[in-house]
């Protein structure tokens, strides 16, 4: 989804969670391998799980663990639309070689 749809943090933190959506993870990772800041993703995480697009999975140590819910239509579709967007990109490079 790089660029397709501009860059905010949100969209950093979706295309990191389409990428892993088989694992969860905890703030200080997510923050980290989306490249958005820590405290700006405490700001706005609060509301992706209020609206169920992220769900905790579990709590180690201090660490809460958050994953997409694919269990969330908005997310599914998100997925879908990637691998879309992917397959049109790979047929691109087929046709042109």
């Amino acid at each position: 989804m790089d660029g397709v749809f501009g860059d905010t943090p949100q969209l950093r933190v979706f295309d990191f969670f389409i990428g892993n959506y088989f694992f969860d993870f905890p703030i200080t990772e997510i923050a980290r391998e989306s490249n958005v800041s820590y405290n700006s993703l405490k700001n706005f995480l609060p509301s992706l799980v209020k609206t169920g697009i992220l769900v905790k999975t579990r709590k180690i140590g201090k660490s809460d663990y958050y994953k997409f819910n694919m269990n969330n239509i908005f997310v599914k579709n998100l997925v879908k639309l990637n691998w879309m967007l992917v397959k049109k990109d790979l047929f691109k490079e087929v046709e042109a070689n």
